[in-house]
């Protein structure tokens, strides 16, 4: 009989193992870290060389405006130019470069064993480029999270690692990318959890830590040190007021990022209508941006100087309402229709914008009240509370607004729960058919034991039983597949089978002899009733059998038996936790 499993010895091996991939992992992050601030450098510098290249004809990869670009009716035309070309690459290329970046991210995660391209992570920058290049209404954190993951998802690949070890590689690329880009490691650390990872495990924390460390090292040679946004400190109004108004405005902002993702799939919907190949649908979106370049060239590209004005608070009511209005009429148009491009920047602008609309009637700056839009827009829309509060803080240096952030972020993840039943990150991924939990709990399995939910005292078979009466028995008596078979002091000796009985019949085994000796060399897994039933679970895989037996520790004597049907206890027992309220007080102590 094989040695039965204990809770230690279970823990003992889970520990080392998982001590050496966090080792093996945290190296490689090393690597990703540095593919991932490259590839943001490379991103920026490429959005650089298409505004250029489309706005201004000329080859630079300097920074450039849009707005400054004086190109009369052609603003237009070009967002049109750029979205042909996306579409042709998209058709010829991969299809996988449509979309804003973190839904395929997440479900290259959860179903396609984190596994991306060589050509995704070539093609996904570039057409972000051409899109952001030629007047896309997006930002650059969603293609770089996309681009980061497959650097991470390419090196996992390169050494044969296992899908767990390919998706922590894939977040932390991800990570550093948003690291790179946004000079945020803490916020990105936090999107990586609440967002990407699905867990939360040293083998997978400390890797994405170390990624994201490296990147912000490297960012301060490649795009400089410092907040992207830096915004001055200023008194502010009693924290007590602010945080009260900060949570009212989180409230508000929710509302705004429901609205926000209930118009992006409606829109979505539409061109999924249309009777013409969906390689079209990005040029007939950019018509409609080409139209909002008439309007105000202020919300073509990425918009990072809009966010910059809001924050700073430059800027007329007249003006942000105009950019609220005319912003997120192209942006979702244009997202809806397929393009490649982020939604971050977007949705920091439309949240800032509001927040800056409310915080011309409140205490303090309207700046100050732009950055916990921006707080509570990220958190309501993309279901990542803790990444929207740190981000703008992050983001600005304002790091004393943390309470304001993270009352405002509560708010509007308050309100998006209740009023929407995914974020705009998984609704995507839920209209492909798949259905995606972003809550964090602990699994039955892991911490429930053996000797919680076995059946005690179960039914067994002498050893000493004549194999001619075991066989009659499973023919006429047996209620279960399989029974546990112990000797005179109870002793596991073995399990006897439904198909043990029908072997022997075929095999002409002698029915004199007893189940002790039939069963003498057969190897039989078993447990302890202190065993963490996921290691039974593994138990049951392994062996393909179906009941394991529970014996005494040291003596081996059968007290149990584990069967699948068991496992479900543990499920039953979780949600009798979750449902089940007591009719009158516990008088426990």
């Amino acid at each position: 009989m094989s040695r039965p499993v204990s809770q230690a010895a279970a823990a003992r091996l889970a520990d080392h193992s998982a001590d050496a991939r966090m080792a093996v992992l945290a190296a490689a992050a090393i690597v990703v870290g540095t593919g991932g601030a490259l590839g943001a450098w490379l991103l920026l510098k490429l959005i650089a060389l298409a505004t250029n290249l489309f706005w201004f004809g000329r080859i630079s990869a300097a920074s450039a405006e849009i707005v400054d670009a004086d190109v009369g009716l052609a603003v237009v035309a070009i967002p049109v130019i750029g979205s042909l070309i996306i579409g042709l690459m998209a058709r010829f290329g991969s299809e996988k470069i449509r979309g804003h970046g973190i839904p395929e991210a997440i479900e290259a995660i959860l179903y396609g064993e984190s596994r991306l391209s060589l050509r995704v992570a070539v093609l996904k920058p570039i057409s972000s480029a051409i899109s952001i290049g030629s007047g896309g209404p997006f930002g650059a954190e969603g293609p770089i999270i996309m681009t980061g993951g497959a650097i991470g998802s390419l090196f996992a690949q390169c050494f044969r690692l296992s899908a767990a070890e390919r998706k922590t590689l894939l977040v932390a690329g991800a990570a550093a990318g948003m690291t790179g880009i946004f000079g945020t490691p803490v916020a990105a650390l936090l999107l990586a959890i609440e967002v990407l990872l699905f867990e939360w495990k040293p083998r997978s924390f400390v890797p994405v830590v170390v990624a994201a460390l490296v990147a912000f090292g490297w960012r301060p040679w490649l795009l400089g040190a410092g907040p992207l946004f830096p915004v001055a400190a200023a008194a502010m109004p009693p924290l007590g007021t602010v945080l009260a108004l900060g949570l009212v405005l989180g409230m508000v902002v929710g509302l705004e990022a429901a609205l926000l993702s209930a118009l992006l799939y409606r829109i979505e919907d539409f061109f999924h209508r249309l009777p013409i190949h969906w390689m079209w649908w990005p040029a007939i979106g950019a018509v409609a941006v080409g139209l909002g370049g008439l309007v105000d060239a202020h919300v073509l590209g990425a918009g990072y100087a809009n966010i910059d004005s809001l924050l700073q608070g430059s800027l007329t009511l007249r003006v942000v309402l105009a950019l609220l209005v005319v912003k997120a009429v192209v942006w979702l148009i244009a997202l809806g229709s397929g393009t490649s491009g982020g939604v971050l920047a977007p949705l920091l602008i439309l949240g800032g914008a509001l927040g800056y609309m409310f915080g011309s009637f409140l205490p303090g700056s309207p700046g100050f009240w732009a950055m916990i839009g921006m707080a509570a827009i990220m958190s309501g829309a993309m279901r990542a509370p803790l990444t929207g509060a740190l981000f703008a803080a992050e983001l600005t240096g304002r790091f004393d607004a943390l309470p304001v952030t993270i009352a405002a972020a509560t708010g509007a993840y308050a309100v998006s729960v209740l009023v929407m039943r995914r974020s705009i990150l998984t609704e995507k991924i839920a209209r492909r058919g798949r259905h995606i939990l972003q809550e964090y709990t602990v699994d039955p399995l892991d911490f429930l034991q053996a000797g919680d939910v076995m059946t005690a005292a179960p039914e067994t078979l002498d050893a000493a039983m004549p194999a001619g009466d075991a066989i009659a028995f499973f023919t006429e008596r047996a209620t279960h597949r399989s029974y546990p078979v112990v000797d005179a002091e109870g002793r596991l000796c073995g399990l006897m089978s439904r198909s043990d009985a029908l072997r022997w019949q075929t095999d002409g085994v002698d029915y004199r002899l007893p189940l002790g000796e039939l069963l003498s060399d057969a190897s039989q897994p078993a447990a302890f009733a202190d065993t963490p039933i996921g290691s039974v679970a593994d138990l049951m895989i392994e062996t393909g059998i179906g009941r394991i037996p529970i014996v005494e520790s040291g003596g081996g004597r059968v007290v149990g038996i584990l069967s699948r049907h068991d496992l479900l206890k543990a499920r039953s027992m979780r949600r009798r936790e979750e449902l089940l309220r007591l009719r009158k007080p516990s008088t426990t102590v």
